[in-house]
């Protein structure tokens, strides 16, 4: 599968409605799209932006606890999919200590929300199927 490398350009926070955005863009230029996301995705995206921890794991905190714990990371996510409107992800786990790519992997299906805040909270790198990104890109 063909893929482009992004990165969380912004993210959109209204505080009336459901429905909230991040925006995605190229890592090295110009182009990106938007994700229509629920409000407690943003706002869980928003605090790992912005270092908040709370006093209590929260569900993503939890998920991330819980790949250590067995001895895992999260080497990438890639948004694979748009059907009907709705884009689909994948979280591509590795033991902590594989050394070659693609050495044990195992891919769990996600929504992007979540697999964005995993993404940002352990600084794995977000990609686009190439074909989902040409299809949805603008300047």
């Amino acid at each position: 599968m063909d893929l482009v490398e992004v990165e969380l350009a912004r993210v959109v926070i209204h505080q009336k409605g459901d429905q909230q955005f991040i925006h995605l863009r190229e890592r090295h230029g110009n182009r990106g799209f938007p994700i229509v996301i629920g409000y407690n995705e943003v706002e869980e995206i928003n605090r790992k932006l912005c270092g908040m921890q709370p006093a209590r794991p929260l569900t993503h905190d939890l998920i991330g606890r819980i790949l250590l714990a067995l001895g895992h990371r999260l080497a990438r996510i890639v948004i694979s999919e748009l059907r009907e409107g709705t884009f689909y992800a994948t979280l591509v786990l590795v033991p902590r200590d594989a050394a070659a790519h693609g050495e044990g992997e195992k891919h769990v299906d996600c929504r992007p929300s979540d697999a964005i805040a995993l993404a940002v909270q352990t600084g794995a790198p977000i990609l686009v199927a190439r074909d989902v990104f040409e299809s949805q890109a603008v300047e």
